[in-house]
């Protein structure tokens, strides 16, 4: 099978052509880029060198000869490609923002400036978290040609770490409730065109929070939670909403990963209450809080026993980025606030593979009836 990349030297580009230079099912890649057309990526990548060459040509030359296209574009750009694609009858994954809102043009255009040139793309398109929408990817390929937005790195490990809490109705509903995602992400989540934040002397030695507030990524994650506390079975979909937003991002001076903290307030049904009326809130460790975080870990382990890339830690672990490192992991863990009232999730993913290459994988994988694991089998460089 014949894969075509159109923006082929971008990091999460050329993450693809790693990944689908290894992948058994397919024998040939055409590359695009605007930058470098008519060079070679092993010129632009030398780490390539004796394993891929390639020439890159123009985005049409790519879609005319490919059997499924990966476009990582900038946000707003890719439509016309999708277009193409769905003429030829060709899959097309999109690893910008595009494709992640389904038909709401209105959210997309208020987060990111601009409606769609092709509305009617938009009510065939599925945003592609296949851990939420596997069932719904696999119908719409079995149909015909289909469009998947791939999830934004950010959203994929902070819904993963949220999902069997909404889901189960462990979330709180009560009015003030909220979530709050703290997330730390790798320079690499900022691409490869040179910008002044990721700027060596700017960002080593430091931690920052940026874009607090106003993330564009926050409207997805919210989205994303409120599908997912849809499916709680303990309540009507129409009464089952998720808990408010409170998103903020963080860049640390390292090259790869996304760790999330989320702060989940507990339904009452699943709180442990105080031994004693007026009793301080922030207890010590008690075997009641120790045996109700056990219980919500075995929920987790549960819900994700099936799922190949999510690993439900050993109660006692805590998730962190070298786990998952070069792999397309997300690793969870479950710890409980010591006031007995708050969840606290620990999700670890690479952005550039469960992030964002890998999971585009991944979703070409189930559009095929691949195995789902097929070329992301790498075991994470933990160093």
């Amino acid at each position: 099978m014949v894969a075509g990349l159109i923006g082929a030297t971008g990091y999460a580009g050329a993450e693809l052509v790693r990944l689908l230079s290894e992948h058994p099912n397919i024998s040939k890649m055409m590359l695009s880029s605007v930058s470098f057309e008519g060079r070679r990526i092993e010129d632009i990548y030398p780490n390539l060198l004796e394993r891929v060459s390639s020439p890159l040509l123009n985005a049409e030359e790519v879609i005319a000869g490919s059997d499924v296209v990966f476009a990582a574009l900038p946000h707003a750009v890719g439509e016309p490609y999708a277009h193409a694609c769905m003429e030829r009858g060709i899959h097309y994954i999109d690893l910008s923002s595009d494709f992640r809102f389904d038909d709401d043009e209105a959210t997309f255009n208020a987060w990111y400036n601009k409606g769609y040139a092709y509305p009617e793309l938009h009510k065939k398109s599925v945003y592609g978290l296949v851990e939420l929408n596997r069932k719904r990817i696999k119908e719409l390929a079995a149909a015909g040609p289909v469009i998947i937005g791939n999830p934004g790195c950010y959203p994929t490990a902070a819904s993963l770490g949220a999902f069997p809490a909404l889901a189960k109705g462990l979330a709180s509903q009560e009015c003030g409730a909220t979530i709050i995602v703290n997330s730390v992400t790798g320079i690499t989540g900022g691409g490869r065109e040179p910008a002044r934040a990721y700027h060596y002397p700017e960002c080593a030695d430091s931690v920052a929070p940026y874009k607090v507030g106003s993330h564009r990524h926050t409207p997805e994650i919210a989205r994303n939670f409120s599908a997912m506390a849809a499916l709680c079975n303990k309540a009507p979909l129409a009464g089952n909403t998720a808990p408010a937003l409170i998103f903020t991002p963080h860049l640390a001076p390292v090259n790869r990963g996304i760790l999330s903290t989320i702060y989940i307030p507990l339904a009452a049904e699943w709180r442990v209450p105080p031994a004693e009326a007026g009793q301080n809130k922030i207890r010590p460790i008690s075997k009641e809080i120790e045996a109700k975080a056990a219980e919500i870990h075995k929920l987790y382990a549960d819900f994700y026993k099936d799922e190949p890339f999510v690993r439900v830690l050993p109660m006692g672990l805590t998730a962190a980025t070298n786990g998952v490192r070069q792999s397309n992991y997300c690793d969870i863990s479950v710890h409980m606030d010591r006031s007995g009232g708050t969840l606290i999730i620990i999700s670890a993913i690479d952005n550039m593979l469960k992030g964002a290459s890998g999971q585009a994988v991944q979703n070409m994988n189930i559009i095929f009836g691949f195995d789902e694991k097929s070329g992301l089998k790498a075991i994470p460089a933990l160093f």
